[in-house]
């Protein structure tokens, strides 16, 4: 096992070298193209042995991943933002035909207006495809990610597509320093992928929901693939303990920091949770009883962990990195579904910030403590908050006086 400085990207790209990948279909789009320019590399160089073929667009190459896996082939694919909104259409077929292909997606914020900086309204909205979600807070757990995931699709209890995400340049272009397990302890973990149904194999067939059916039917698909879904919870718990066995690292359907006695917690996800760990230990210098949920789930949802997780807390901030316009933080309602019926639930309050990117500051994690403070004393839960600076309202402000004056 090597230590190298990778950026997230990189790390990415080990992930599906290490899984020993058979097929990638790819199209560039920032901020994933250093995904596949690096394993487009290491095939010409004859350091990694895979098919590799630039599609004409990412609704080809989601059909093209999702046709190689049919046939039994370890497929990857991967995008970001737009490129993954073009082949939308077929994040729905390829789950439905129920392959385990690995997908990472690099977050970044839709147009319009159009940004570079990442928030997650491109990831979540791929909830209800059937796809399994996974989300990474830093580059290690990227490539450990990759593996786990090929485990977890491949899974015959499972069989369904997974897609990693990462926050684009935050955590695409950092270089942080990520072990590189060895093949050989790799493979003892991700063996070589055998489909025991064999897919759409020539005289092998397999009973598939892909013809025209009526509702009875249709029904009786789409509440398989849930089910399966489901069976990931329990199939992953297996997953993580053999990958602490192997590499010593554990990863759990929610990552809890500094929860154990806390009362005022934060629920973040990706690589800005990181900057919420920082809030957390600010204000536990100050005695606030602080502790973050990062939900590394997202489909299916763990219910029952973040649950478990959340008994006996006073106040929970959900702060989405995302916005569903007319309605509000994505999470947020995801959380309140999760804990509505919970006897002695604590406050829910929720917070808008990190769109496109926008850094969440000092000033405003002090701002949501104090909000859930003085919502347990108050026990009135105000409505949804848009984190914003002051200093960030006189530069829009500044900017709309100036086009004004054009």
């Amino acid at each position: 096992m090597a230590k190298e400085m990778l950026t997230g990207n990189r790390a990415a790209a080990w992930g599906v070298r290490l899984a020993e990948v058979d097929y990638i279909p790819a199209y560039p789009i920032t901020p994933q193209t250093e995904i596949i320019e690096t394993i487009a590399k290491w095939i010409s160089d004859g350091e990694m042995d895979a098919g590799f073929v630039t599609m004409d667009s990412e609704h080809s190459m989601i059909t093209a991943a999702g046709a190689a896996s049919a046939t039994g082939a370890r497929t990857f694919t991967t995008t970001s933002s737009q490129g993954l909104m073009y082949g939308f259409e077929m994040l729905y077929t390829v789950a439905g035909w129920r392959v385990p292909l690995v997908m990472v997606n690099v977050s970044r914020g839709l147009s319009a207006p159009i940004t570079l900086g990442p928030d997650h309204n491109d990831i979540l909205a791929l909830r209800d495809t059937g796809f399994l979600q996974i989300h990474c807070e830093t580059c290690q757990e990227v490539l450990d990610s990759v593996l786990m995931a090929y485990r977890l699709a491949e899974d015959k209890r499972v069989l369904l597509p997974v897609m990693v995400n990462m926050d684009g340049f935050f955590l695409s272009f950092t270089r942080e320093a990520v072990e590189v397990p060895d093949v050989e302890a790799v493979r003892c973990f991700l063996p070589e992928y055998q489909p025991e149904h064999a897919f759409f194999r020539a005289g092998q067939p397999m009973a598939q929901g892909v013809a025209v059916l009526g509702g009875e039917f249709y029904s009786y698909f789409k509440y398989q693939m849930h089910l399966a879904s489901q069976n990931a919870l329990e199939v992953y718990r297996e997953v993580s303990d053999d990958f602490e066995r192997i590499f010593g690292r554990k990863y759990g359907t929610i990552d809890e920091y500094m929860m154990e006695d806390a009362e005022y917690v934060l629920v973040m996800t990706n690589s800005f949770s990181t900057l919420g760990k920082a809030a957390v230990k600010r204000a536990r210098e100050k005695g606030i009883k602080a502790g973050l949920l990062r939900p590394r789930f997202l489909r299916p949802f763990p219910d029952s962990d973040i649950r478990n997780a959340l008994k006996g807390k006073k106040a929970v901030a959900v702060i989405d990195q995302n916005i569903s316009v007319g309605k509000g933080g994505i999470i947020y309602s995801e959380m309140a579904g999760c804990l509505y019926n919970e006897e002695n639930r604590p406050l829910l309050l929720s917070f808008i910030g990190g769109l496109g990117g926008k850094n969440i500051s000092q000033e405003e994690f002090d701002l949501i403590f104090d909000k859930m403070i003085r919502t347990v004393d108050t026990k009135v839960v105000e409505p949804l908050h848009l984190l914003y600076t002051e200093n960030e309202w006189k530069g829009i402000t500044k900017l709309k006086d100036i086009a004004g004056r054009q």
